[in-house]
């Protein structure tokens, strides 16, 4: 799937790089931007000044020659050519879990690792080869990530380009899918997924593309089985793969690694670290009994150990008497009948000795399906505050019943219980908690995320929720900003997983709320597509049973953001007009001119173009009259665009630069930066336009201004890392058309396609293409225009992109025209003619019959139109 070119509702809020990126020096964008801003007014006033035509062309080259010195000396090479952002903001990451305090007793399987290490890189130095993979299973609680984590910490500075992590939980009823993982992954390798990937292949083919190179360190804890994982695998041969399982998963080219309990001898020093040395070596027999009785695996001495700790009048005799009651042990809980019956009388034994609020709180822990929760969602589910909650968490990990997952992308510690702790916690819920009090717990940590996550998303994109607007200090809205990416990119797997949960227990409201609120987030930042498809379907239904108009008119919007983004044109537009009625109903009139631009939005991206600029024109004086600039100007950009693809580029100039004194004077910088794109690409039109007429001053100087509006958007975009846009801004570049730049012209427009094909944007691949096709076109290179512009074609027909289809295919037909060869214009003309005519699109008909016409009589190359301005 891909994103749409014409429904960029969440672009406009103003974004920010990927978390965890150093800050940016202003130094170097501020001397280009002056360099920029000097050389744009001494280019724009060329006609005023009384000179000769050759010192107007020497004063435009030195101010492009200024700007571009400056540019050099002031900006990352390496990154820019790359098209990401500088290498200064982003770093290697390191997701990698810390080695528990009393690691011990594997110092023959951790030089068993060594040697396996160490003779792959051997061979890897001497015949390359493919990664190595390592696959340590073993039962449950053995100790196997504790393993992987040790051996993991001992090799990492052999991993200079990081160091990844995931849970793929697959002990549990809900293992993470390798599509989550891989989204998580590309993320974190500074992949700004802007538009939607596609699927599980898609995913990893970007997976293949950005490791490519690398020497990266990957550890997949608690696979499920070889399909889980196979395709998180890289195929560089630099990387290395660790994987924990409770069973062999039979991977091809993989050191599979069986972890055995510990010998008594391992028991007991690890039993010795936790309880202490010298108890353990006052009460030996005692102790030999106990690991005995753990059935000497890792986890259930690891809890022993633990509460002996916290329990300094326990004797090591007292301890092995509580164990030895095998009713005690065997009968209180059957946990699973597969888990070892020594596990189950460890955790019942730990649990027995909590207080009555720290046993409360393991149970309602266990109810929540989320992979892991913040520390004040413990306050939450005791009703106490955050503070007393979390220390209860805190005394839960004293006694190895709960763990520290790590700090999450907020700074934020976040808190999991262990795969057996939770099965066997949720059972005893069953019992203790069947008054409700458990539901009212849940409850109020969905409203706890609610809080959180509407906060967020009102300082990502606040024109989403009211008239306001922006406002205050410019920093803090930036700092707020950034804020709200952190704390969805550190919370989305729980968020969705409380959505999830919260529409099981038909808690409608709060799955309304915070589902609104993630699909928001979303939206600014153009982000996890598959998780906001499903949660906006969520929000739907939570709507229909809360029975509110309002909300769910809402929630059809959010719905037509995500499927409309997806190419899902026509259900996109089946949904907005739906709101449109429904908030008319309602008397919601700002809200129903927000339905009114999705409406032509829809229309605009399936090529009803006629259509499409009814409802835009009255979405504008709707938001006029609810006196929102905002939101008024962003749609007058979007019928600029419209007017654009009807060859009205003087209205399209007027309406763009009516919408760029509003994000100026606002100081919303993402969307002055889409604006001065579009400007730039109506500058390239009408410069092509007065070529077409031998008005070569004036063309020369709108070619000009062009490229200093492109270039003026593309660094604002690479500013903030904003590659999606970047890539947009090179392929616009690619399309102006001067006579004098062509070469760079098709340099620009190979680097949009290589950087979205990294993005995994298929759709703007294909337009890349369009615009290949026809810089070949315009530099006479008839037949490379037509291999490209026929690639374009099938890759929009395999989109089901219709109206972008039938343009390739009169472009192709130009082509034919332009080499006097009417007789094969003939049929990509007459295809591109029944499309038109199925959309109803008057001016591509218009354009179409022309060419025909000409073509059927004696295929003289038509007039050149002016090009980039498609219908």
């Amino acid at each position: 799937m891909r994103g749409s070119p014409h429904v960029p509702d969440h672009d406009d809020a103003d974004r920010l790089p990927q978390p965890r990126r150093r800050p940016i020096s202003l130094a170097a964008p501020a001397a280009a931007g002056l360099a920029a801003a000097a050389a744009s007014i001494m280019a724009t006033s060329l006609d005023v000044w009384d000179l000769p035509v050759p010192a107007k062309l020497a004063i435009t080259v030195f101010a492009g020659v200024l700007v571009g010195v400056l540019t050099w000396a002031t900006t990352d090479r390496r990154a820019v050519a790359a098209g990401g952002v500088p290498e200064g903001t982003w770093r290697a990451p390191d997701q990698w879990p810390p080695t528990p305090a009393h690691f011990t007793g594997r110092a023959e399987a951790l030089a068993e690792l060594r040697e396996v290490f160490d003779g792959h890189r051997r061979n890897q130095s001497r015949d390359g080869g493919s990664p190595l993979i390592v696959s340590v299973y073993g039962r449950g609680g053995v100790g196997k990530s504790m393993l992987m984590t040790r051996f993991g910490h001992e090799i990492a500075g052999r991993f200079p380009d990081g160091r990844l992590y995931a849970d793929l939980r697959g002990a549990v009823d809900a293992p993470i899918r390798p599509e989550e993982v891989l989204t998580g992954f590309l993320r974190a390798l500074g992949v700004r997924l802007t538009t939607d990937p596609g699927g599980l292949d898609e995913l990893r083919n970007l997976w293949l593309t950005w490791t490519k190179g690398k020497r990266i360190l990957i550890g997949l804890d608690n696979a499920e089985h070889g399909d889980q994982v196979k395709d998180l695998i890289p195929a560089e041969p630099g990387c290395t793969v660790m994987i924990t399982s409770r069973h062999p998963l039979f991977l091809l080219n993989t050191y599979d690694k069986r972890l055995a309990v510990f010998g008594e001898a391992q028991s007991l020093e690890l039993l010795a670290r936790l309880a202490g040395d010298e108890r353990v070596a006052s009460e030996l027999e005692s102790a030999r009994e106990i690991v005995q009785m753990c059935d000497h695996l890792p986890l259930a001495i690891s809890i022993c150990g633990g509460r002996l700790a916290t329990r300094e009048n326990w004797s090591l005799r007292e301890m092995a008497d509580r164990l030895r009651d095998e009713r005690r042990r065997l009968d209180q809980l059957e946990l699973a009948p597969s888990l070892d019956k020594s596990v189950r009388a460890s955790l019942q034994l730990s649990y027995d000795a909590c207080t009555g609020i720290q046993r409360r709180l393991l149970r309602r822990l266990s109810l929540l399906t989320a992979p892991d929760v913040p520390g004040w969602a413990a306050g939450e589910l005791l009703g106490t505050s955050e503070l007393d909650g979390a220390d209860q968490l805190e005394a839960l990990i004293d006694t190895q019943l709960a763990e520290c997952s790590g700090v999450d992308f907020a700074g934020a510690m976040r808190y999991r219980l262990h795969d057996l702790v939770r099965i066997f916690a949720r059972e005893l819920a069953g019992s203790y908690d069947a008054d409700g009090s458990g539901r009212a717990a849940i409850e109020r940590v969905l409203s706890g995320y609610r809080r959180r996550g509407e906060a967020a998303a009102m300082a990502r994109w606040p024109q989403d929720w009211g008239r306001s607007g922006r406002g205050g200090d410019h920093s803090s809205v930036v700092r707020g900003q950034a804020s709200a990416a952190d704390w969805l990119n550190a919370e989305r797997l729980t968020v969705v997983a409380m959505i999830g949960e919260a529409r099981n227990l038909e808690l409608w409201e709060p799955a309304w709320g915070l589902g609104r609120a993630f699909c928001s987030l979303c939206h600014s930042l153009r982000a996890y597509w598959s998780d906001w498809r499903a949660v906006a379907e969520i929000v739907c239904e939570a709507a229909e049973h809360m029975d509110d108009r309002r909300a769910l008119g809402i929630a059809l919007l959010d719905r037509a953001a995500v499927t409309g983004g997806q190419g899902s044109h026509q259900s996109a537009r089946e949904d907005a007009e739906r709101a449109l009625a429904v908030f008319t109903e309602l008397g919601e009139a700002w809200w129903a001119a927000r339905a009114m631009r999705t409406v032509g939005m829809t229309l605009f991206s399936d090529g009803s173009l006629d259509r499409a600029q009814g409802y835009l024109i009255d979405a504008i004086a709707s938001f006029k009259s609810e006196e929102d600039r905002w939101w008024s100007a962003r749609t007058q950009r979007n019928l600029a665009e419209l007017r654009l693809a009807q060859r009205r580029p003087d209205e399209a100039r007027e309406l763009l630069e009516e919408a760029l004194r509003v994000f100026e004077h606002d100081r919303n910088r993402y969307s002055e930066a889409q604006t001065l794109r579009a400007y730039g690409e109506v500058l390239g039109a009408t410069a092509r336009s007065l070529q077409e007429r031998g008005e070569l001053r004036a063309a020369q100087d709108h070619f000009t201004r062009a490229g200093f509006s492109l270039d003026r958007a593309a660094e604002m975009f690479r500013l903030r890392g904003e590659e999606w846009e970047v890539a947009r801004c090179l392929r616009a570049a690619g399309e102006v058309g001067d006579p004098a730049n062509r070469l760079n012209e098709l340099k620009y427009v190979r680097q949009a396609a290589e950087l979205l094909g990294k993005l995994g944007d298929s759709w703007g691949v294909a337009r890349a293409e369009l615009s290949a096709g026809r810089v070949h076109s315009r530099a006479g290179r008839a037949l490379e225009a037509e291999e490209t512009l026929r690639r374009a074609v099938r890759a929009f027909e395999d989109l089901g992109d219709r109206w972008w289809m039938a343009r390739c295919l009169r472009y192709l037909g130009e082509v034919h025209l332009e080499a006097g060869e009417g007789e094969a214009a003939l049929l990509p003309l007459g295809r591109a003619l029944d499309i038109y005519r199925s959309l109803g699109n008057q001016s591509g008909m218009g354009r179409t019959l022309e060419l025909l016409r000409r073509a059927r009589e004696d295929g003289t190359p038509a007039p050149k139109p002016p090009r980039g301005t498609p219908e």
